[in-house]
């Protein structure tokens, strides 16, 4: 997660408007990408889950499935946006003086939350 930052800080160029955008734009990115590799997995394994009821059990196995495969979603949305909220919250970089007479660069004095 702290590669996000490393590279928000290149794209930037010194600019913290823009770092602090693509910490969010990065962060979201990757979250939308795990989302997408986690939910096909999650979505082929309750397909092949299924099959397999279906076939061993009978038509019953599948009548209350799509709340099933409901709770799974929701459930792994909460995980990447808990994810995503993290990964900002660990690279947004706050000044230590939030109030100056000049505007605040990456080159200033930083304070990175612990």
């Amino acid at each position: 997660m702290k590669r996000i930052g490393i590279a928000a800080s290149k794209i930037s160029k010194g600019n913290i408007f823009l770092y602090h955008f693509f910490v969010v734009f990065i962060s979201c990115l990757f979250s939308f990408s795990i989302f997408i590799a986690a939910g096909t997995t999650v979505m082929l394994a309750l397909a092949l889950i299924g099959y397999i009821g279906t076939e061993v059990v009978g038509p019953q196995f599948q009548k209350d499935w799509h709340l099933v495969v409901m709770i799974c979603m929701v459930v792994l949305t909460v995980v990447i946006v808990l994810f995503n909220i993290f990964a900002i919250v660990i690279n947004i970089r706050v000044p230590r003086r939030l109030f100056g007479s000049r505007t605040a660069t990456l080159d200033d004095e930083w304070h990175q939350p612990s």
